[in-house]
């Protein structure tokens, strides 16, 4: 049987950014042992004007969450400071209206829990 179905998911927060959506799931395990999981989902356009989701999923573990949020920091702030104009800076900088559906929640999420064999369609 496979032990990720039996995680309880604790948080749950949706980025959509074009054709990509971004899932930040936070689960327990059953010994209550905290985990995020980031899923990538991209939208694909089939050949027979079917559509598909590509996805990638990462497993981040709680001992690992101060380092992944200080490699990530850095990595945004060397794009910042070193890659970007001040008119790109600016532009990322400028306030975001964001739908409700991509506001965090606490607790249990009115939706249902991210299935990756769904679409996010039906998400």
């Amino acid at each position: 049987m496979d032990d990720r179905h039996d995680q309880e998911e604790i948080y749950s927060q949706r980025i959509k950014a074009g054709k990509r959506t971004y899932f930040f799931d936070v689960k327990a395990t059953r010994g209550q042992d905290y985990y995020l999981t980031i899923t990538e989902s991209k939208r694909r356009q089939n050949g027979d004007d079917s559509v598909s989701y590509e996805k990638h999923k990462i497993f981040l573990y709680k001992e690992d969450f101060l380092k992944f949020v200080d490699a990530l920091q850095d990595a945004v702030d060397y794009v910042r400071e070193e890659l970007l104009t001040p008119e790109e800076v600016a532009e990322l900088d400028r306030p975001r209206d964001y739908d409700d559906r991509d506001r965090p929640r606490d607790g249990q999420a009115e939706r249902p829990a991210y299935d990756a064999n769904r679409s996010e369609d039906n998400y």
